[in-house]
């Protein structure tokens, strides 16, 4: 075993500009470890961030002495609780978005290199993953839930859709429960994200030390990898055994709350547009019955998101669905980001996260104000090209 493999290392120099403190890096005994460091605000993510945890990325990948990389948050809460949109306002606010969208073009890189990475990359989705915290494990190769774990994507509440690659993932849910999640913002516990086939595994929060113990043992014990740049097959299978060892069986753990709602999520999901959910919705609500209470509540919860945002992440998972086995988290990212560069231009956005996030008054002004209102060729619009704006290069 290389003595790179059993002594820290410092950060590559490309990560350590800007986040030093707020990205901690560690490669040891051939586990690289990344750690979000800002529990005070959620370990949200900044753009500095963002570069750092790319550039990482960047240099393991041809380091023969890293085998596998950990992603993990500080503190108690949570992994991450999205990206820092309250810095990204005031872009929106003075009209300078092409800083928004040099933001958006970092991030969506880092999360096309997750998954795309030749390397185990073990996402630890304890606590809070929420927005860009899913961009950053949903997309690894082993994603580990626990029966902490709140995850979703809850972009509709600050009229803005699901991004960061997620809607690739919700647009693949069985039973049509990502749409349910994107239009109402709900979380997704433990058991249902490994259910919706958002995490791997389900494991014991208390174990997650020991896990990332027994990952580095047998990692390290692989020594350094003969051709850094290929595909490292004998750490994936090391990786799947550590990860096997320690998981919860599904008859031992903690029932899955949205495939017991399957049949009520499935029919009113189903439904060409948003607003067609909606009602269907709304009718199953008021005949009454088993599942007329949640069937409200999920309603209840959409009239308060943005209206042109819920009818544009549908439409979004929709037109992704139908790309079948083809689709890839880069043309779901492609397709966000022409979605993102469009609402980032319209008032919703920055209403949404002034009411949620800076004034907390939770009493947004919607334009428009009904998901009644918000015309099929609105929505349309919102996948071509703003003009100006250069599309999104991946890979």
């Amino acid at each position: 075993m290389s003595g790179a493999q059993t002594t820290a290392t410092t950060a590559p120099t490309a990560a350590r500009d800007g986040a030093a403190d707020e990205v901690l890096l560690e490669v040891r005994d051939g586990l690289g470890r990344i750690t979000l460091n800002r529990p005070r605000a959620l370990n949200a993510l900044t753009q500095d961030m963002v570069r750092a945890i790319d550039a990482a990325l960047t240099d393991w990948a041809a380091d023969p002495a890293v085998r596998g990389v950990l992603i993990r948050g500080a503190g108690e809460k949570g992994l991450c609780a999205g990206g820092d949109v309250v810095s990204l306002r005031s872009s929106l606010l003075a009209g300078r978005f092409a800083e928004a969208e040099e933001f958006f073009r970092d991030e969506y890189a880092m999360n096309e290199r997750i998954a795309t990475y030749p390397k185990p990359y073990v996402a630890f989705m304890d606590g809070i993953v929420l927005g860009g915290g899913m961009g950053v494990s949903a997309h690894g190769s082993h994603r580990v839930a626990t029966e902490r774990t709140r995850a979703g994507m809850p972009e509709t509440a600050i009229g803005f859709t699901p991004d960061v690659g997620g809607s690739f993932h919700l647009a693949r849910a069985p039973f049509q429960a990502g749409r349910h999640l994107a239009a109402t913002s709900a979380h997704a516990s433990g058991s249902d994200a490994v259910a919706l086939g958002l995490a791997d595994v389900f494991v014991e929060s208390a174990r997650l030390d020991e896990l990332e113990q027994a990952l580095a043992a047998a990692l390290g014990a692989l020594g350094s990898a003969a051709d850094a740049g290929a595909r490292d097959d004998a750490a994936f299978a090391a990786s799947d055994e550590v990860l096997a060892r320690f998981a919860v069986a599904e008859d031992a753990r903690p029932a899955s709350a949205l495939v017991a709602d399957r049949e009520w999520i499935e029919d009113a999901y189903g439904r060409e547009t948003a607003a067609e959910v909606l009602a269907a919705l709304d009718e199953r609500a008021a005949a009454g019955g088993e599942h007329a209470e949640a069937a409200g509540k999920a309603a209840e919860a959409i009239r308060t998101k943005s209206p042109t945002a819920v009818a544009v992440a549908h439409e979004a998972q929709r037109r992704l669905a139908e790309r079948g086995a083809d689709l890839t988290v880069a043309d779901a990212l492609r397709q966000e980001f022409t979605i993102g560069t469009h609402l980032m231009r319209e008032p919703d956005m920055a209403e949404g996260i002034r009411a949620l996030l800076v004034d907390k008054d939770k009493d947004p002004t919607w334009s428009p104000a009904r998901l009644e209102d918000v015309s099929a060729e609105d929505v349309a619009g919102h996948f071509e090209p703003v003009p100006g704006v250069d599309p999104l290069q991946l890979g």
